[in-house]
């Protein structure tokens, strides 16, 4: 790479001495999205302004002592992801050991003491999460870097990669961090790692939403009310489940079943139940109620393995309280009643 160090001013001067009043460009900037509609967040047709002020660090081997830069950046995004920017920036240094007599090359010396850098870019960003309040993104892109005095007797170019986020305060306005690496160098030559960080804030407009929201809403005339408003009742049924005699097993006839009631407990997940066992009339009353309770919770149990949460269920044991049928014989566990008695069944939570 041949870089040589000459001390005539470059043609941009004049350009450069435009950016001198960062603060005058972030007014205008905040004035020109406050005249848009306000935007939520990263979106696909949205348009951004960025003014941002920081610290350039400069490689040792220029010989330039670490400066403040400050500058804009003009964005669009084409997906919620990715956006391209344009920035321009300007960094004022001075020479760093003034009394360097055999400079190397691309280093800055005597007579000169300060150098202005202008770095003009185009980047691609992509944010990671561009929905979020926290948006992190990566950035990398290409451009030129404009010394004065001038460094090399041939362009510049300026490779830089880097991280960032924003952190959106108001809809339309966010605060913005960036950490890049410069590589300024002659095309495909080796050349200088420069280091910036900077912040400063994002204004956006523009975008899907907005266009959505600025389309005019035509409501329909409001038909009349009738008298009684009837709500939309779906009624839910269960099946009830049968055990056998002092058993609280759920059986295969039994789990087949409650594959029904898990199909209708996931197709409403707002439908909270309560699980209710009972027993025949056999034995005795702390018996059956123990065994009332295993029923219900064996039927519990069954419906969390399926899926269902803890939250939407509850369980409850009545005995042999509350029977479906009159069992005549008590003792006669096989008659038609006392099968009926020995159930569970499904109770609907209404909060």
């Amino acid at each position: 790479m041949k870089i040589i160090t000459t001390y005539t001013k470059c043609p941009t001067a004049v350009a450069r001495k435009a950016l001198v009043m960062p603060t005058a460009v972030s007014l205008l900037a905040l004035a020109l999205a406050a005249s848009f509609p306000a935007q939520a967040n990263t979106e696909a047709g949205q348009f951004s302004v960025s003014p941002f002020v920081g610290l350039h660090k400069f490689e040792s081997k220029q010989n330039l002592e670490d400066s403040f830069t400050y500058g804009i950046r003009l964005g669009y995004s084409f997906t919620e992801h990715w956006a391209l920017e344009g920035a321009v920036s300007f960094v004022g240094s001075d020479v760093d050991d003034a009394t360097l007599t055999d400079p190397a090359k691309g280093q800055f010396s005597s007579p000169a003491d300060s150098v202005d850098l202008m770095l003009y870019q185009l980047d691609a960003l992509y944010h990671f999460r561009p929905r979020s309040k926290l948006s992190p993104y990566v950035v990398f892109g290409y451009g030129a870097a404009d010394y004065s005095p001038s460094i090399s007797d041939k362009n510049m170019s300026t490779f830089n990669l880097g991280v960032g986020a924003k952190y959106w305060i108001a809809e339309n306005l966010a605060l913005r961090f960036d950490l890049r690496d410069h590589f300024v160098s002659e095309v495909f030559s080796d050349g200088f790692h420069n280091v910036s960080a900077t912040m400063g804030v994002t204004f956006t407009f523009g975008g899907s939403t907005s266009k959505t929201r600025n389309e005019p809403v035509v409501r329909p005339s409001p038909a009349p009310r009738p008298a009684v408003v009837e709500e939309k009742v779906i009624a839910l049924t269960f099946d009830d489940i049968h055990f056998d005699f002092d058993q609280s097993t759920l059986t295969s006839e039994a789990k087949a079943l409650l594959q029904t009631s898990v199909k209708t407990l996931k197709e409403n997940p707002k439908t909270k139940v309560r699980i209710a066992g009972y027993t025949s009339a056999s034995g005795t009353a702390e018996h059956n109620q123990a065994l009332s309770e295993r029923r219900a919770t064996a039927i519990e149990n069954y419906l969390i393995d399926q899926g269902i949460s803890n939250r939407r269920l509850s369980t409850i044991g009545y005995g042999n309280t509350r029977p479906v049928s009159y069992e005549t014989d008590p003792s006669n566990q096989n008659s038609v009643a006392a099968k009926e008695n020995m159930r569970a069944l499904f109770e609907i939570v209404v909060e």
